[in-house]
């Protein structure tokens, strides 16, 4: 699947850049954003276009991973880096990215498959527990 997805996620990553989220700028009813992570191993610029909820001034993105067994490239990026950047529209900003401990978690996946009920399959396809990952900009994006 990963020889599938990767290259449609950097062609979408890229469409979504170009065109400042107009196109590609939805997903599953949700908005998205571009996450810029350092690539753990290659050190790399890595851009992965995600559908995001609001929470008290974070953007929350959840590693589904298309329902894989593993966690995306990305989270385990964050993981060893989480200052990130994000692209929301035209707008560019710092992030520190931290993931949901276990209460929060649940209250938020709660409030994302309540807007994006799609999201539900992935939870089903895969036996880990996915991860909620709060992205909290360093200055606001209006």
């Amino acid at each position: 699947m990963s020889t599938v997805f990767r290259p449609i996620m950097r062609l979408l990553a890229w469409l979504y850049e170009r065109t400042n989220g107009r196109f590609g700028g939805r997903v599953q009813g949700l908005p998205v954003l571009l996450l810029m992570t350092t690539g753990r191993k290659s050190g790399r610029l890595r851009k992965t276009p995600l559908g995001y909820i609001v929470r008290d001034g974070s953007y929350v993105v959840t590693a589904t991973n298309a329902g894989s067994d593993r966690h995306p490239g990305w989270y385990h990026n964050l993981r060893v880096a989480p200052h990130v950047r994000l692209q929301i529209q035209n707008r560019q900003t710092d992030a520190q990215a931290v993931v949901a401990e276990p209460e929060l978690r649940e209250q938020l996946w709660r409030a994302l498959v309540q807007l994006a009920p799609g999201y539900r399959a992935y939870e089903k396809r895969t036996a880990r527990e996915i991860p909620m990952v709060l992205l909290t900009p360093e200055t606001p994006v209006n």
